[in-house]
């Protein structure tokens, strides 16, 4: 459903006695927008969604200029949308803007003038930033800046972004853009249509001939602020013209009439300032089976540092170090296989042995850095401090009876008891979490800067098809393997609402996250080969059938993957450091009070005698369905509140005697399809809504029972003990 154009709320620290000068920037994405964002700002994001949407804008104000605002919109590849990202960008320009700086991949010239052609036919001023000047420089191409410039009639700048070449020219000129006179030339019946249209939509910020390309293309996004800006019947006599074209061309869409003549006229302007010519593209041979196969090795390698060996942080070292030196041999085959640039690109390809010695470099650290929070810095010295410190002085203000002592041993068990806000959510969010999402952060943020995303993305894309989403969902699928609840956060990134439901929906129902999955490889240790043969084909199996059903089943649409692949660059320590550090506090300020909120509900449930009863409530189902003994009930409910802790008490129950193999089995099929942690919950509610958060633990709550039922069922049937 379409949503109004609503202006961008005031960016503190700004005058507010003047409104801001706003500059937005725009270009394709992967094009080092947000480089040039930090240059312009000095900082990496300050991020926040855009009213009415999941799409996430970096603003800030500028260091160069008092009462300068610089936005950062979403990448796009056309002002006409044709996703939420495209719209955000196209309202935020719509709603008023004092400048634009367009920034441009060089090497993919003409696909920015289209964007560029857009901007003069919206009468925006704006400066045309060239970057990546040295890759197409590597490609035998250069680009006359000045000819561009004078056929445009806007400032360009050639630019290398990330070694800082060319940046104190675009923080000159950032507020000095200027309106282009480029325009493309529609078929002449277009022209004719287009200009009773044009006088019907004037007197706003942006040029009428713009808005009336936006109609014409049919646009119905733009519906809303049409019933905002315009009279009934000046609406009316556009929609009469929109009909007309339709009918006129009736054999091809006007959206693609239009496209086809921006892409010619780019197209025709960039051969015109560009030359020289790309140099013959390597064409796959039978050497190339070698590279693709080392290729899909080095796409398992990433995704198994990224989050599997983040979910495997408390499983043995012979089951970590194997994925790191993987890895490490990948990296050190480079060196030997040329074809290995075709799989890692040709900067990591001629490093391997570097990159192979930092991957396991790295390694020592991040286990070091894990160990110290979790075992150290917490189980040492934070966690009996504070608990000494309230013992302290609860023995020194407590009364010895009455109402008055009763109320200080709940303040102290809501500090430091069983499910205490420092012994359990602090505990939680910072000495487990915090370790285990910096080193995503940091992993991703090279990924990123590298460019391997789009081809993980790529790689696993058909696979993902299957559950009704694309490549992208890798993403959040892996950090998962972290934590749940970070995870969800970053199902963000998928550009359907339907999409970002299904993600949620597979996470809270089949991804452990890294506590629960320490502690089910520990108990496997203990089992027969077969357990962790049916529990992982069981958990895989359920995820891809109700991914395939729901996505049969939710309204909505599945977005296509489209995505460039740039080449693979040398990471930017520079870039990732402040790309860490801005993740980091996003992570601070999104998930940290949702973990403080999840164990506070639990500890009043637990002082209100709420939680015995629902787990003697739920002894029957546990006891009759899945032949557990009642003890189970009340793992299965404190699995909700805590992952690990449900997790821990099944692995307890078997320790003791009182499960079997295939008692074990059908408790932990059950309890990693369970309901997520009470924290993972809340956040659901946050990004999905109330309703949607209890519809899916409607589901999730009976199914993982029937599941774990027919486990049960099953293993007994075929004999096993």
């Amino acid at each position: 459903m379409a949503t109004a154009v609503i202006p961008l709320p005031r960016l503190p620290g700004l005058e507010a006695d003047a409104p801001p000068r706003r500059i937005a920037l725009v270009g394709n994405p992967n094009v080092g927008k947000s480089v040039i964002f930090g240059a312009l700002t000095g900082t990496y994001a300050n991020v926040s969604n855009y009213p009415g949407t999941t799409v996430e804008v970096a603003r800030a104000a500028s260091r160069l200029a008092a009462g300068v605002e610089v936005i950062d919109t979403p990448g796009v590849n056309s002002l006409t949308p044709n996703s939420e990202d495209e719209r955000v960008t196209r309202d935020i320009l719509l709603n008023g803007v004092d400048g634009v700086v367009q920034v441009a991949d060089a090497k993919n010239l003409s696909r920015a003038l289209v964007i560029s052609s857009q901007l003069a036919e919206a009468g925006l001023p704006f400066v045309l930033v060239l970057n990546m000047m040295d890759e197409a420089a590597d490609r035998g191409l250069s680009i006359d800046a000045e000819q561009l410039s004078a056929e445009l009639g806007v400032p360009v700048l050639p630019t290398v972004a990330v070694s800082g070449q060319g940046m104190a020219a675009v923080a000159a000129a950032a507020t000095m853009g200027a309106v282009s006179r480029y325009r493309p030339q529609y078929p002449v019946a277009i022209e004719r249509i287009l200009t009773p249209i044009e006088a019907r939509l004037s007197g706003f910020s942006v040029a009428a001939r713009w808005l009336a390309l936006l109609c014409l293309a049919g646009d119905d996004t733009l519906r809303p602020w049409l019933m905002q800006h315009l009279s009934a019947a000046d609406r009316e006599r556009v929609e009469d013209a929109h009909r007309q074209a339709r009918q006129q061309f009736h054999d091809r869409p006007l959206s693609y009439q239009l496209s086809r003549a921006r892409v010619q006229a780019a197209e025709r302007l960039a051969r015109l300032v560009t030359h020289g010519s790309v140099p013959q593209r390597h064409e796959p041979g039978a050497d190339d089976r070698t590279a693709a196969a080392l290729g899909l090795l080095a796409c398992a390698g990433c995704l198994t540092l990224v989050g599997g060996d983040l979910g495997l942080l408390r499983a043995t070292a012979p089951l970590r170090l194997p994925a790191w030196l993987s890895v490490a041999a990948v990296l050190l085959a480079a060196d030997r296989r040329p074809q290995m640039r075709v799989a890692l690109g040709r900067w990591a390809s001629q490093r391997g042995t570097g990159l192979a010695v930092l991957c396991v470099v790295l390694y020592v650290v991040y286990r070091f850095v894990v160990d110290f929070f979790e075992h150290t810095l917490f189980g040492t010295y934070v966690n009996p401090l504070v608990a000494g410190a309230v013992d302290a002085v609860v023995t020194a203000v407590s009364p010895e009876s009455g109402s008055g002592a009763l109320v200080i041993r709940l303040l102290r068990d809501m500090l430091v008891g069983p499910y205490g806000l420092v012994t359990v959510a602090l505990t939680y969010a910072f000495a487990i979490i915090l370790p285990i999402v910096t080193a995503f952060f940091i992993a991703f943020s090279i990924l990123e800067d590298s460019g391997y995303l789009p081809r993980l993305a790529i790689i696993v894309n058909r696979v993902f098809r299957g559950m009704g989403l694309n490549g992208k969902a890798v993403l959040p699928m892996v950090l998962g393997l972290g934590c749940d609840t970070m995870a969800t956060l970053t199902a963000r990134i998928m550009e359907t609402r339907k999409e970002r439901v299904l993600v949620t929906l597979l996470l809270a129902l089949g991804v452990p996250c890294s506590a629960q999955l320490g502690v089910i490889l520990g108990l496997f240790g203990a089992l027969p080969l077969w357990a962790p043969m049916v529990w992982g084909g069981v958990v895989v199996g359920v995820m891809f059938a109700v991914g395939f059903l729901a996505a049969r089943l939710l309204p909505g649409e599945r977005s296509d993957l489209i995505l460039e692949v740039p080449p693979i660059r040398r990471p930017q320590l520079g870039n990732i450091v402040i790309k860490t550090v801005g993740r980091l506090e996003w992570y601070l300020r999104e998930a940290v009070p949702i973990f403080v909120l999840g164990t506070f509900v639990l500890f009043v449930l637990d002082a209100s005698g709420v939680l015995s009863r629902i787990v003697r409530a739920s002894e029957p189902v546990v006891v009759g369905v899945l032949s557990l003994p009642p003890k189970a009930a009340e793992a299965f409910l404190v699995g909700f509140f805590r992952r690990d802790y449900g997790s821990a008490g099944i692995f307890a129950l078997f320790r003791q005697g009182a499960l079997g193999p295939v008692q074990a089995v059908v408790a932990l099929v059950t309890i990693t399809l369970f309901v997520p942690c009470v924290a993972n919950f809340f956040v659901i509610v946050k990004e999905q809504g109330a309703r949607t958060a209890l519809a899916m633990t409607a589901f999730i709550f009976p199914f993982a029972f029937v599941v774990g039922g027919a486990v049960n069922l099953a293993l007994r049937l075929i004999g096993l003990p």
